[in-house]
């Protein structure tokens, strides 16, 4: 394959990433195929034409089956809102196309699950947007796990908090919207959860406890509505092993930017990771004499590939878009048939599954394994 030309369904926050990802990804990384950005969609002709523009697109349009049709297109990043994943991925994937989509996978577990059998009927790659997982820290994290560095994992702690649902006289918008979802769950906790996927497989089972701290919001006129989701939300959850775990949830958190705040605790020692200083790493290992053991840290550098893709002296420091080009040279690398780091519809359907088994138990109070049904 000598170049791939690219779809774009929807140019918000997540579609300029894609955008500035596709366009990227053959500079940084210097292999793999051509770029081709072909076609992109938006709600209205104008918007459309302005972002093809300035992203670079060949054609623009408002019609997203035509972009799926479109013979020049190989592959459908679909970055529009959550519960438009599931019509719009299907689509393409019956048209023969790769598909990209953003996180939740659906709003829905039975679109997630319609999503996974139509991507293995139609024998095309699919990548779901979780690039937490491709931080060069992240890898490490696994890195060490693998080599027993901080002994038999016994217990994991991971924290999600960020405060764009903070303000309490914010107007009613479509993440209060139950057709959004379940809220704090699926619009963001899928990604800790992708975290642990990559690091420790399938969660077992949880017990969840769901909670809305503002019980309405104002819509334009000032009304009040009900808000519909839940901006926090509290589980204990089983590993595989029988790792403990505990993560807790909150969009309506003052203060808090991108925090995803994980504490992974063995019998030799500990790690300590936050998405807020993703470029550092805090590691304990339990030997040497007492009184001088402490947490270490390890900043990020070229030792910590892909770092040296982007940057070739330590202590400098990725960010968020970096991570989009790494995710999307992964998607790349699927496509071409060589080794990829990606979570694609099936293991993000198992990420589903622990999302629907939380909100069970949520509304039972109870229990629930997690299982691989409805």
């Amino acid at each position: 394959m000598n170049s791939i030309g690219v779809g774009l369904i929807g140019t918000g926050y997540m579609g300029k990433c894609h955008a500035l990802a596709w366009t990227g990804v053959h500079a940084v990384f210097g292999d793999g195929p051509a770029v081709r950005l072909e076609h992109l969609v938006e709600v209205t002709p104008e918007l459309a034409a302005q972002r093809a523009g300035a992203f670079g697109f060949a054609r623009s349009g408002t019609d997203w089956r035509a972009l799926v049709a479109d013979p020049a297109v190989d592959v459908v990043s679909i970055t529009t809102p959550n519960q438009f994943h599931a019509e719009m991925a299907t689509a393409a994937l019956e048209a023969g196309k790769h598909v990209w989509c953003e996180k939740p996978m659906a709003t829905r577990l039975g679109d997630a699950q319609r999503m996974a059998e139509a991507a293995k009927a139609s024998g095309r790659v699919t990548v779901l947007g979780y690039n937490y997982i491709q931080n060069p820290m992240v890898r490490q994290i696994e890195a060490l796990l693998r080599d027993g560095t901080i002994g038999r994992v016994n217990h994991v702690r991971v924290e999600m908090d960020e405060d764009f649902m903070a303000d309490p006289s914010a107007a009613f918008g479509f993440k209060s919207d139950k057709a959004s979802g379940h809220g704090a769950l699926d619009d963001f906790g899928v990604h800790p959860l992708s975290l642990l996927q990559v690091l420790f497989g399938d969660v077992q089972r949880v017990v969840c406890h769901q909670a809305k701290p503002y019980a309405t919001r104002p819509l334009k006129d000032g009304t009040p509505r009900a808000a519909e989701t839940h901006d926090i939300a509290d589980a204990l959850f089983e590993l595989q092993g029988g790792i403990s775990g505990v993560l807790a949830l909150n969009r309506s958190a003052w203060g808090r930017k991108g925090r995803i705040a994980l504490q992974i605790y063995g019998d030799k020692g500990a790690l300590v990771f936050d998405q807020e200083r993703f470029n550092e790493l805090q590691l304990y290992t339990a030997d040497g004499p007492a009184e001088t053991r402490g947490f270490r840290t390890i900043l990020a550098a070229p030792a910590h590939p892909p770092y040296d893709r982007f940057i070739p002296a330590p202590g400098h420091g990725l960010g968020f878009n970096d991570l989009k080009i790494i995710e999307c040279h992964e998607l790349l690398n699927r496509i071409t048939g060589k080794p990829a780091r990606v979570i694609d519809f099936e293991a993000g359907l198992r990420i589903e599954r622990t999302v629907a088994a939380m909100a069970r138990s949520s509304e039972t109070g109870s229990w629930v394994e997690v299982g691989t049904g409805g």
